[in-house]
């Protein structure tokens, strides 16, 4: 029995369908060899029932063999495996594959309600850091001086061309709303369906995790009509000329109490100020939904920041009449919101002080306030097309408090907004979340990121070690695809956010270099030394046929480098961009939208070698191949496709070939031979290929 053959895709036609309504009987298939002499039941279990019902054969074609079995309706979730006896004896097999035994196997399921918007599967991502992309409004950039946070360092106004810093969170390059709208047009023309704004709302740090206002957008990324008082620019520039600001020790010393001047308070607290800010916001979305282009915001509600107006540890909105913040008054309105164990210790996350945790399990009336937040920014006038949940595991302290509370935020936001995206960065096992009541999905690390990364670098996604068993090993990529794959619900795989790298991580063509280590260690040259281009394309290739939503992150198109954190968030190099890069993107970004299979289409691994990989994707009517080799030297590699098609296909037409030097996209027909292609393959490089024109 060929077990690349068995496969099941709980649909005829290998499309993604709606998910089952509740109580509404579903219809289960498994594809088999045809020429074994197979018989083929299914154990299917719920909170309410179990059973196991014979599987009948139902058509044949090819290679295959269909059996189907009608499951009975339910309200709840429903776990299935299918048991497959043969000559060579009974295995059972389940969403990770084949097994002699149940245990240790994941089980397909029936998600009764599960539903994910339909415009996010698949869809390409682009995330913007927002200080980082462009300067479009220079009235608004932050000032040198202007106050002072973390580790005593005050506010720093950097150059465009200026590299980043090991401590960088206090500077700022002057990217703004305005500047992301005025290149609405390149982001349209690069092909993207999405952007995804890392933090936009009032906060005291360049990348805006420790917000000071969850109602209002920041003045410093929105406008700022009202520019008045003082700040401490003569004692920053003063220390600046002799030779850096002067900084705490992080290490040893506690973080300084942060300073406000007038003029900050002034530029985020004024209501004109806010006002224009979040009228920036709603024009750039209504200017991206004008374009086709939709736009999710970056929600932190695991904790703010110490100048929230609920903790307001600078006094920033302490004026007479006012409720006072947390850290003035730990009996007041907001007193509930945090954890204190002392007059000025609270619970930091992470222990961080600059990131007071917020206490969602004893407050109601602070998950009443983040459920308000919420909707206002998926509701009109803004009307963002979803979130993005930072650390959302983490919110709370127990898995009962975290999981209440994204099951009360999932509903709110759905009320507000019935197509809204609800995207949740997490580490591990997503299943106990995507289960129709809490996300939609998650940003894929463990079921792309990481593997991907393993295969083609051998580097770790934050570049501090290297697994050269990991490097080129196709075996260990697909066991790992698949364990980790099988966590998910097809609807809410489809929408994962697949990404090569992002803020939280270094740039994926520094990690081609091999070079471990950070900015701390390294200096920024060396993370631009000896990178594969070739791997970075095959990455890309990869990126743009593997299922789910391919995710951009700035300036991955134009070349960036760049170790983990901070450096991962330089300046987009508008000055010096790889315009061969940039056409390459968009030519990926055309091939994964252009044709359907990669968007919807079943995978089916087809080689897992040292060094080389290739898989397919299948609809019933069309199926692609993509073959990447990961090694220094050229390859000819021998692929049996029949797997992919169920027949002897006699030609495919070639669609994409990347290599170090560039990239084809000559439509040239490949011969093949009783459906094996022969190839020959350059080093550090893929190849695409498909049955048929869209």
């Amino acid at each position: 029995m060929d077990r690349r053959l068995i496969f099941s895709d709980e649909t005829e036609n290998f499309r993604i369908p709606a998910q089952p309504a509740p109580g509404e009987p579903f219809r289960v298939l498994l594809r088999a060899p045809r020429e074994a002499d197979l018989s083929v039941s299914v154990f299917y279990c719920s909170a309410k029932d179990s059973g196991t019902l014979a599987m009948k054969a139902v058509r044949e074609h090819g290679l295959y063999r269909w059996f189907e079995a009608a499951m009975p309706g339910c309200t709840v979730r429903t776990e299935y495996f299918f048991l497959i006896t043969s000559a060579e004896g009974v295995v059972f097999y389940g969403r990770s594959g084949l097994g002699t035994r149940l245990e240790g196997l994941v089980p397909f399921t029936a998600d009764i309600g599960f539903s994910v918007p339909g415009w996010a599967r698949g869809a390409v991502c682009y995330q913007i850091f927002v200080d980082r992309f462009c300067n479009g409004d220079r009235n608004n950039d932050v000032l040198t001086g202007e106050y002072l946070y973390l580790q005593g360092a005050y506010s720093e106004h950097a150059d465009w061309d200026a590299p980043v810093q090991k401590l960088d969170v206090h500077r700022f390059y002057g990217g703004d709303l305005q500047g992301v709208i005025d290149k609405l047009d390149y982001l349209s023309d690069l092909g993207v369906d999405v952007l995804y704004l890392n933090p936009v709302f009032v906060s005291p740090s360049s990348h805006k995790y420790d917000s000071q206002d969850y109602d209002h957008v920041d003045p410093h990324l929105g406008k700022i009509v009202h520019d008045e008082g003082g700040y401490y620019a003569a004692e920053a520039e003063k220390q600046i000329r002799e030779g850096g600001l002067q900084r705490r020790d992080p290490d040893t010393q506690p973080d300084g109490d942060p300073k406000a001047s007038p003029r900050y308070i002034c530029r985020t607290t004024d209501p004109e100020n806010l006002a224009a800010s979040d009228a920036k916001l709603a024009e750039l979305i209504e200017k991206a939904h004008a374009r086709g282009l939709r736009v999710i915001l970056d929600g932190v509600f695991n904790h703010c920041g110490s100048l929230h107006k609920w903790m307001d540890r600078a006094g920033i909105y302490r004026k007479a009449g006012d409720a006072s913040g947390a850290w003035h008054d730990h009996e007041g309105k907001y007193g509930s919101y945090f954890r204190f164990s002392g007059k000025e210790t609270y619970e930091g996350w992470w222990n961080h002080t600059t990131l007071p945790k917020l206490n969602v399990d004893d407050s109601a009336p602070l998950r009443e306030e983040l459920l308000r937040i919420a909707k206002k920014w998926v509701s009109a006038p803004y009307r963002a097309d979803g979130w993005r949940l930072d650390v959302a595991a983490d919110l709370g302290h127990s898995p009962e408090v975290n999981h209440a509370f994204w099951k009360s935020f999932r509903k709110a936001v759905r009320e507000a907004a019935p197509e809204a995206l609800i995207l949740a960065e997490h580490y591990g096992d997503p299943a106990e979340y995507l289960r129709g009541c809490q996300w939609d999905t998650v940003m894929n690390y463990d079921a792309f990121m990481d593997p991907v990364t393993f295969f083609l670098t051998g580097m770790e996604k934050h570049s501090d070690y290297r697994r050269d068993d990991l490097a080129g090993n196709g075996p260990a990529f697909f066991d790992t695809m698949r364990r980790a794959m099988s966590r998910f619900p097809r609807a809410a795989l489809e929408s994962s956010l697949n990404q090569l790298d992002n803020h939280d991580h270094s740039r994926f063509l520094t990690r081609t270099n091999g070079c471990c280590g950070r900015l701390k260690n390294l200096s920024a040259a060396d993370a631009e030394k000896n990178v594969s281009y070739g791997l970075l394309r095959a990455a890309v290739v990869m990126q743009m046929t593997w299922p789910g939503s391919p995710g951009v992150y700035y300036g991955d198109e134009a070349g960036l480098c760049g170790f983990t954190d901070p450096d991962s968030r330089r300046p987009y190099p508008w000055g010096a961009l790889n315009y061969d890069l940039i056409d390459f993107y968009e030519y990926a970004i055309q091939l994964h939208k252009r044709w359907a299979v990669f968007g919807s289409g079943s995978l089916i691994p087809l080689a897992a070698e040292q060094g080389w990989i290739a898989y397919g994707r299948f609809l019933k009517d069309a199926a692609a191949a993509v073959i990447v080799n990961q090694s220094n030297a050229p390859r000819t590699v021998e692929l049996d496709l029949r797997p992919l098609t169920g027949t002897a296909p006699l030609r495919l037409r070639q669609v994409m070939e990347t290599t170090e030097e560039g990239f084809n996209v000559g439509r040239q027909w490949v011969s093949l031979a009783g459906g094996c292609l022969r190839k020959q393959l350059q080093p550090r490089s893929s190849l695409v290929l498909v049955t048929r024109e869209p």
